[in-house]
Parts: structure tokens; sequence; C-alpha cells
């Protein structure tokens, strides 16, 4: 059984029921394991069985429904086309609201009355009725339904009555065109400004899609040839001059130059770049010329996979909308009985005009779209905002849980502190030890691993030895041998495990850490050799996170492998008063487990060596420096490696929840204050609402929705 996962770009959905529908259909077909349509980002993401069914199925169904799979997002255009109808609209509405007053004859005034209301009917509202039918055919029901049912009451009870006038009593011969034209005219002018809003939602996305040039200078044989970036293969070199953006992610073989990074990780400053640095594809050569040998191709770089996890976080639906996409499935049906049944009432009550008004306008101010928007449309503001922070919400679910978090817990190395561990001191001096020792270290990927290699070239001995049976064991250090000699660097308690004698070196051991630095010990041929001395730089914004944590009332916890000396100096500087330190990979799991019986956790960690805890953690952030994100297990993934990020993260994470609530609160209000105003029940207190009015109000709803999510764009963190 092979599952595939697919993003697919969907048009022609004007509302969240269009999603639903589209979601519901698909589902249907045999081996979609998946299926998730996201109306605020015009794109549906499915998982299904290649073995069952495939992508071609899947868009032959989106397609027989009614709606169209896109090869690429067209908003605008089709922001144009709704701009059009909207000014054919508006144009015809004042004629006929005027046609009356232009002392034409009355046949002729009649005859171009009706050809107005129709045009606006029939041509610019034609979408209604061509959505209608599809809903209607795919039993849903969405607002189309609505407005068509509206519009179209009004427009003929108004053809029979100027056409057939002595079917009707004089206290029922009303004419409503400009009412049903004006309902079509501000339900379109609200589908315009909702789509011009919901183009600047989504404008993150549509940026980090264009930072890919689709040509590269590939560099060969002395010179440089434009070409496709298709055409490029691992190993090419391209050139980049200043200004240019670097095609594919790669390493620097020659040149220098400032690199812009904002778009990946937020850094507002361009970065220097020399030969031997890594460069990730989309980013801009501000100054200089570069030769860069490309590592990966699109489909694995570092930009794709951003732009992946975006997606793939804006298709996520929070609890919270679950239950908003419930309400809205069932929405139109309930609206429609209302209208009925106040139809009834006004009936037996014996007003035919008020009866007439407020069907229509129970049908036309009703909107399940501000339901169905509320949460879609914050999503995708939030996760973009984000993203320009260096901020990736892979999860947007923990959202919704940020605001109960009680435990922040914190690794030391690289978390805390810059990760820069440097060896600052040794009591071995010898180039060949020191060789033999590095020669150990250099298998390993571990930050003390790569000071010990570092501090042996500083030191000149660059000749490296052949080390036979390499065992590194986690969380004590790295074993092998040497000329049939065991070689060993690590804690003391590798030490004790291998039954080395340290006293020798005791003194010097603790006085390290004693000074509350990072200390390890080194053996050979089952004798303690001597002892390094490491440091690392506390971040700069530490002290200020774990401030802010605690005006959160968030208990700040350091949880680390490292000795418990150099994590309690550590925890002195920042404010952090409760540590568990000396703790294994697996033990941090178990720790993490034991603190969540108290309440929620948010762990903070580099994303790989510490994904089991991040994994576990309520809400897991991984500090990442751009490469591997695809690896990380965290909900948020901050790119940037700043700890100020980690407060933003929570910051902006409370925003979006507070924009849901907000979007939720007023969508539920408008429906519940709307719809009994419309249907007449403050009639006797003077208070009515004409169907113009109400198409108004309805397309007002829609757009205040997703207008109050832009204030994300502009919210200082």
């Amino acid at each position: 059984m092979s599952y595939k996962k697919i993003s697919l770009q969907i048009g022609e959905m004007t509302c969240v029921n269009c999603s639903n529908a589209i979601t519901k259909a698909v589902k249907k077909i045999d081996g979609v394991q998946e299926a998730n349509v996201n109306f605020a980002a015009s794109e549906g993401v499915f998982v299904y069985d290649e073995s069952k069914t495939s992508q071609k199925e899947i868009e032959a169904k989106i397609t027989k429904i009614g709606y169209k799979v896109l090869k690429q997002e067209s908003s605008d255009d089709n922001t144009k086309m709704v701009l059009a109808k909207v000014l054919l609209s508006f144009a015809l509405t004042l004629f006929l609201h005027f046609a009356h007053h232009l002392n034409l004859p009355h046949l002729i005034t009649n005859i171009a009355v009706i050809i107005a209301a129709s045009m606006v009917q029939f041509i610019a509202g034609f979408g209604f009725y061509a959505h209608s039918f599809k809903a209607l055919k795919n039993r849903t029901f969405d607002m189309n339904v609505l407005v068509a049912l509206g519009t179209s009451a009004a427009y003929f009870y108004s053809v029979f009555v100027l056409i057939l006038p002595d079917l009707f009593p004089q206290n029922l011969q009303f004419i409503y065109f400009d009412g049903a034209a004006m309902i079509i005219t501000f339900v379109l002018f609200g589908r315009y400004l909702e789509a011009r809003a919901k183009v600047k939602a989504v404008d993150f996305m549509k940026n980090l899609l264009s930072l890919t040039p689709k040509k590269a200078l590939l560099f060969k044989d002395g010179k440089s040839e434009e070409t496709a970036l298709e055409n490029l293969k691992i190993g090419d070199i391209i050139e980049v001059k200043s200004g240019q953006s670097i095609a594919l992610d790669g390493v620097v073989v020659d040149g220098e130059g400032d690199i812009d990074t904002s778009m990946i990780n937020g850094e507002p400053v361009p970065r220097f770049t020399k030969t031997g640095d890594k460069v990730i594809g989309g980013t801009i050569l501000t100054l200089g010329l570069m030769y860069v040998k490309v590592e990966k191709l699109y489909q694995d770089s570092v930009l794709f996979e951003i732009i992946k996890l975006l997606k793939d976080a804006e298709n996520k639906k929070m609890p919270i909308a679950r239950i908003a996409d419930k309400i809205s499935s069932i929405f139109v049906p309930v609206v429609i009985v209302i209208a009925v049944v106040t139809f009834i009432i006004w009936s037996i009550a014996g007003n035919m005009q008020m009866a007439v008004l407020s069907f229509i306008s129970v049908l036309i101010i009703s909107c399940p779209c501000a339901l169905g928007l509320a949460t879609p449309i914050a999503i995708v503001a939030g996760v973009g905002r984000g993203a320009k922070e260096g901020i990736f919400i892979k999860n947007p679910e923990v959202l919704e849980i940020i605001s109960k978090i009680k435990f922040a817990v914190f690794d030391k190395t690289g978390t805390l502190t810059k990760g820069n561990i440097r060896v600052f001191k040794s009591t071995i001096l010898d180039k060949k030890l020191l060789g033999i020792f590095a020669s150990l270290e250099a298998k390993s990927e571990h930050p003390i691993s790569h000071a010990i290699v570092n501090f042996a070239k500083e030191m000149g001995a660059d000749e490296r030895y052949d080390i036979q049976n390499l065992k590194i064991k986690s969380g004590f250090g790295v074993m092998g041998t040497y000329q049939n000699k065991q070689a060993a660097i690590g804690t003391a308690n590798l030490m004790e495990l291998l039954k080395i004698d340290i006293k020798d070196m005791e003194q010097d051991y603790k006085e390290g850490l004693n000074s509350g630095k990072t200390t390890i010990l080194a053996s050979l041929d089952d004798k303690i050799i001597g002892v390094f001395y490491l440091e690392d730089e506390v971040k700069k914004d530490a002290k200020e996170l774990v401030s802010y944590l605690k005006s959160k009332n968030i208990k700040p916890i350091i949880l680390t492998g490292d000795k418990n000396a150099p994590s309690l100096s550590l925890a002195k500087k920042i404010g952090i008063e409760n540590i568990m330190s000396e703790v294994l990979p697996q033990e941090k799991f178990e720790k993490v487990k034991l603190l969540q019986k108290d309440g929620l956790l948010l762990f903070v960690g580099d994303g790989i060596n510490d994904s089991l805890s991040i994994k576990q953690a309520d809400i897991g952030i991984a500090m990442n420096s751009g490469s591997d994100i695809a690896k990380n297990s965290g909900d948020i993934i901050i790119m940037n490696n700043e700890l100020t990020a980690v407060k933003k993260s929570i910051e902006l994470s409370r925003a979006t929840l507070s924009l849901i609530k907000q979007n939720l609160f007023w969508a539920f209000i408008y429906n519940i204050t709307g719809i009994p105003i419309a249907a007449g029940v403050l009639y006797f207190a003077g208070i009515t609402l004409t169907p113009a009015i109400a198409g108004a109000a309805m397309s007002i709803s829609s757009v205040t929705v997703v207008l109050n999510s832009l204030r994300l764009r502009i919210k200082r963190f």
C-alpha cells in the first residue's frame, strides 16, 4: 500500500461551503485517505492510495462537480473579472433607481427597466445561478443558493407585477427590481473586497514562490551561460552576481559577498558569506560575486520544504474550526426554513409586503461565509506573518493551547547558548595525542566533538590517525581503538563505565566543573591522559525571554545532558531556578512526560537532537539553522535561532487565536442578531430591514472577518 500526498490549486470556489462540498465529494473516492480543502488559500491537499486511485481521478471529480483545478493560482485575474461585474451591476442599479424620474414614456421606461434588471440578474449575477446549480446538483447548500433564491424572488415577483398587474391586488403591486439589483451589487462588491483581502493574506506565500529564479548562470569551462533551472544538476557550478537570486542550495566554492536571507529567516541585515559557506536557494546576493556548487535540486531545497511546510500548516484545521464547519454545513437549509416560516407568519398576519420583504431579507442577510472564513483566514494570516519573521508554524492546532502553557523547558547547548562551543584550555598539548583524539571526535556530529577537532587544528595537530571500532555513546562520549589501544573522550561517567581511574586528573577536572565550565576527560590505553575545558556563550536575549515567561506565569526549566556546575552557572546568569542536568536523551523524554502530569508543557530545543522531547511536548519549538527543516519534529520552527523569536511565537500564537475568536464571535453575533431583525421581530418597534440593506450587511460581514485577520500583517510583537 503506497500513499501519495498532492496539493492542488482550485478555482471557482465562492464560499466555505464550496470547499466543504469538494472535500465531501473527493472523500467518497475509493482509496482517498484524507481530503482537506482550504477556501481561504484556494487550495486542496489530498492523500490517496496509488493502487486504488490517482491524481487524475481526483481532478476529474473536482471538475465534475463544477470547480476548476488550476495549474497556477490566478486570483488577480478573478479579482479583475469580479470588479468588472461590480461596475456593470452598479451602473445598471443606478439606472434602475432613477429610471422613473427620467420622464420617458411609461412603456419605454418599463421595457428599459426589465432589460436593465435582467442584465444585472443574469449577466452580473450569473455566477450565483451557476454555483447554486452545482451546489444543488451535489446535494449541498451554500450562500449562492441564498442569494439566487432571494434575488430571484424579488426579480420574478417584479416582472409579473409589471407585465401582468391585473393578477395582483392594488396593495400587492410592488416593484423590487432596484432592491434585487442592489443586493447583487453589494454581494459582488463584498466578494471583490474579500478576494483582494485574501490575496493580501497569502502575499507572503506568493513572494516565497517567486524567490527561486527560473534561470541561472551555469559556469563551465571558464565561461558562464544562461540555462533553465530544471537543467541544473548536483555538482554544477553557478555564477551569482550582485542583485541576483541564488538559484539552488549549495556551497560557495569561490568569491564572497553579502546575502539577504530575510525571506527565509527574518534576518534584516545581509549576512557576509565567503568560500566554504553554505547558501540557501532563493536568497539574494546584494553585493559581491560568487560561484556556488549545487548540492540540492529544487524539490530537495530548504525553500521548497518551507513552502511545503507552510501550505500544510494553512490547510490544517483546528478543533475550533471543525465546529464552525459543521454549523456552516447545516446553516443554509436552516435559513431557508426560517425564511419560509417568516413568509407564512407575515402572510397569515395579512401583511404580504412584509412577508415578501422579510422572506428575501432573511435569505440575503444570512452569511455562512463569515462563519466559514473566521478560522482559515486567520490561520493563513498568522502563518504568513510568522514566516515573515522566520517563525514557521507547522501545526496550527497548538494555537488553541498556547495560552494554557505552565512549563517552558529548554535544552541548554545551542538553545540558551549560541552552540559555538570552543576549547579554551587543555592539559593535553602533545600534537600526536591531540591528533588521535581529534581523529576519534571527527566521526561525531556533537558540538563538543567539533570543538575538539577545531582546537587540534589551531594547535597545529592536523594529522589524522586510523581509528577502529568507533562507538558513540549518547550522553557519555566517544570511544575507539588506535593501534589496538583503547582511546576514549567524554564524561567522568564514561571513564567510570570503562573502569579508568581518573585520580591523576581529578583535581583539574573538579576545578573546571567548579568554575562553571564544561569539562571532559580523555584516556588512551586505559590510562587517563588529560582534560579539555570548554565554554559556550550565553545568547544575549536569554535573560529577556526568561523574564517574559515569568511575567506570563510560565515556569522556565533547563533540561540538559551537561554537568550540573556549568548548568547552574548558566541558570544564575539568566534567572532560571529549576535545573535538571546530566540527563540522557531518553531520560529527557521521561522527564518531559513526568512534568506534563502537572500541566501543559512547551519544549524548546535544537529540533533534531531533542526530537523525542519536542514531539512529546504539548508544544514543541525547534531552533533551526535553516538546514534539515523537514526533519524537525517541532510544532513551531524558528529559523534564525534567536530566543526573541520564542517570545514572538507565543505572542503571535495568542494574537492569531484571539483573531479567530473575534472572527467567530462577529460571525455568530451577526447572524444571531441579523436574521431575527430581517424576519421582522422589531417591526412593531419601527425597525425593519430592506433586502438591499440586508445584502450590504451580508457583504460587510465577510469583508470584516478578512480585514480583521489582516491586522496581523501590521501588528508589532
